[in-house]
């Protein structure tokens, strides 16, 4: 089983995220969002599917980034989390639930 963790950006990386527009960073946290719901689910698999969602417009972007901007989310109380989002195959997120402690 792989179990380190997930990578950081390369430097070419780094160039093609630091040319997002504030609205594709908008554009891709909505789509994180809406490939979320009450429901548990991988991290991989929000990014995979979030990637799916918008490959032509924001083409080049690595899934790390996609992961980056999921904790950003979870930061800022839109997503909840368990499991170490440095490993995006093992944690898993949601929407959180109202009533929620």
């Amino acid at each position: 089983m792989d179990m380190e963790p997930d990578g950081k950006l390369t430097p070419e990386q780094e160039q093609l995220v630091e040319r997002l527009t504030v609205e594709e960073v908008h554009e891709i946290d909505m789509a994180l969002l809406s490939n979320t719901n009450d429901k548990w689910r991988k991290v991989a698999m929000v990014v995979a599917r979030t990637m799916l969602d918008i490959p032509s417009r924001i083409s080049g972007i690595p899934d790390i980034y996609y992961s980056q901007r999921i904790r950003k989310l979870v930061d800022e109380k839109q997503l909840v989390t368990r499991g170490n989002l440095s490993y995006m195959r093992y944690s898993e997120v949601r929407k959180p639930v109202e009533n929620e402690s």
